[in-house]
């Protein structure tokens, strides 16, 4: 199994690491960040003003439909509804779950009576997700930020406006500290490059990234905390072995099937099969023992 070995924490924590992004972003001292990054996000469409952190586990109306878990959930000064998800590695149906996450949260809007009173008057519900090591199926190359939106197929107008789906591709922002032309670029590259920093570049003193920096800072942490992002680290780490090794068993069996034809249907030498394939001779030699075993 291939290792791939943990970082010692640095002079700055990851902040995509799960207890890192609550404390940064999920704590009432530190809403202001969440703000400034948020109205990044929006980019002028909206300006929020104060937060209101949610619960994160979201109940289901009945006894055994479960619950879901949001990473961050608050509700935006008039009213709207953000729910802030980081997706560390590719998982299935996530644009289903996303979709499922944010219909509960507008279902939940209606009253239990009264409904015609109420007139379906339903508040905005906005999902952000910040996707670490994957991209989305069908996502272009040369695009990392996904503004999405329900619209008129034909004409690409607007249709409703007040649900709406931002996903972020860190992998694909690929700008450099001397190409970050607006403020939300910095945050994505904080983001993704935090770990890696031994200071507060001059290109982020700003109040606000100054904040940032000094919680960020693994010294200014407790005791207690350091040891809740110790061992949150070594979770994200040990998801990225199994991953690895999950890809590295993946590839290797797509090997065996190619060496097998090439000694079943081309009928090739262990010496050209191993050339061919890349591979030693004589793990084509045991591959070719296995067969006849079975023959």
């Amino acid at each position: 199994m291939p290792k791939i070995t943990p970082p010692v924490p640095g002079k700055y924590i990851d902040p995509l690491v799960d207890f890192a992004f609550k404390k940064i972003f999920g704590s009432e001292p530190n809403k202001d960040l969440l703000i400034s990054f948020l109205n990044e996000v929006f980019r002028g469409r909206k300006h929020i003003i104060n937060l209101v952190y949610n619960k994160n586990e979201h109940p289901g109306d009945l006894k055994d439909e479960g619950s879901a878990i949001f990473d961050l959930l608050c509700t935006g000064d008039k009213g709207e509804r953000f729910l802030i998800e980081v997706q560390r590695a590719k998982q299935g149906y996530f644009t289903e779950r996303v979709l499922f996450y944010t219909s509960r949260l507008i279902s939940d809007q209606a009253p239990k009576g009264r409904r015609s009173d109420w007139g379906y008057n339903i508040t905005e519900v906005y999902l952000i997700a910040l996707l670490e090591d994957f991209t989305l199926e069908n996502s272009h190359a040369d695009a990392y930020l996904y503004d999405i939106c329900l619209c008129n197929r034909e004409t690409g107008e607007i249709f409703y406006d007040k649900l709406g789906y931002t996903f972020i591709e860190l992998s694909k922002f690929v700008k450099a500290d001397n190409d970050l032309d607006t403020d939300l670029d910095k945050w994505l590259y904080f983001l993704k490059n935090m770990p890696k920093m031994d200071r507060l570049p001059v290109y982020l003193r700003k109040p606000i990234f100054e904040k940032l920096f000094s919680i960020a800072e693994y010294t200014n942490l407790t005791k207690e905390e350091k040891t809740m992002y110790d061992s949150s680290l070594k979770h994200k780490w040990d998801n990225k072995n199994i991953l690895a090794y999950a890809v590295q068993e993946a590839r290797e069996e797509e090997k065996v099937k190619v060496i097998k034809n090439l000694i079943v249907q081309l009928g090739l030498s262990d010496e050209q099969t191993a050339g061919v394939a890349e591979v030693s001779v004589d793990l084509v030699k045991k591959i070719r023992a296995d067969l006849s075993k079975k023959i």
